[in-house]
């Protein structure tokens, strides 16, 4: 999933972002309210998962939260807040959070409640885009074409499933390098090459009917073909 961390608590940003990046996310963080807002303004985001641990940056949180909600394809929303009640969690739900943890929490528990939310969007999610019975298993880190399985890398996850948001349709190299490569300022064209490449025989190996094509000048698309067997 595509993931934006707004923590504006040092530590515990440096936990989520480790443990998400672990997960195969792909992860962009801030440290500001505002910031975060503009960033999920001018990017698609599955999740934005914002982290305000004392009074201030709780209500802070709670008059930002309806801003989110009010974007062109919002966000799921989740908070995590400081030892805070129910009360202030209630607060943080009306305001437009689809979920809110305390601490101490689960990361485990945020994760399984992070896909359960994604999964409850319906057909938007990478998993249910397609009618072309092929798909990502993020339990496993599997691409999934009927009865074939694909284990794949953390790289060619993200970027299988950057791809799968438009399949059939081309995606720019830009994009597939924020997506797959978020914690890189530079990425070599050769970087990207080589990842496309391996992937391209895995596939083929597998005997997967899904391929992923060069768009000359432009990027790449993966495109699912009607096997003849």
């Amino acid at each position: 999933m595509r993931i934006l961390l707004i923590s504006l608590s040092p530590p515990e940003a440096a936990y989520l972002h480790k443990a998400l990046r672990e997960s195969a996310h792909s992860l962009q963080a801030t440290d500001d309210l505002r910031d975060g807002l503009y960033l999920a303004s001018q990017d698609a985001f599955d999740v934005v998962l914002i982290v305000a641990l004392d009074a201030p940056s709780t209500d802070e949180l709670a008059e930002i939260l309806p801003e989110f909600t009010r974007l062109t394809n919002p966000p799921t929303l989740m908070a995590v807040l400081g030892r805070a009640g129910a009360a202030e969690r209630v607060r943080m739900l009306r305001a437009g959070a689809d979920a809110c943890f305390v601490q101490p929490y689960s990361f485990i528990e945020m994760q399984e409640r992070m896909l359960a939310l994604h999964r409850a969007r319906g057909p938007a999610e990478v998993e249910h885009a397609t009618d072309h019975a092929l798909w990502l298993d993020s339990s496993t880190r599997e691409l999934v074409e009927g009865k074939r399985r694909l284990l794949m890398t953390k790289c060619e996850f993200l970027l299988v499933e950057c791809l799968l948001r438009q399949i059939n349709a081309p995606v720019a190299r830009e994009h597939l390098i924020r997506y797959a490569w978020p914690d890189k300022e530079v990425v070599e064209p050769s970087s990207v090459n080589l990842v496309v490449s391996r992937l391209r025989r895995r596939l083929e190996q597998f005997g997967f009917d899904a391929q992923v094509e060069t768009v000359s000048r432009f990027g790449y698309q993966i495109s699912k073909q009607i096997s003849k067997s």
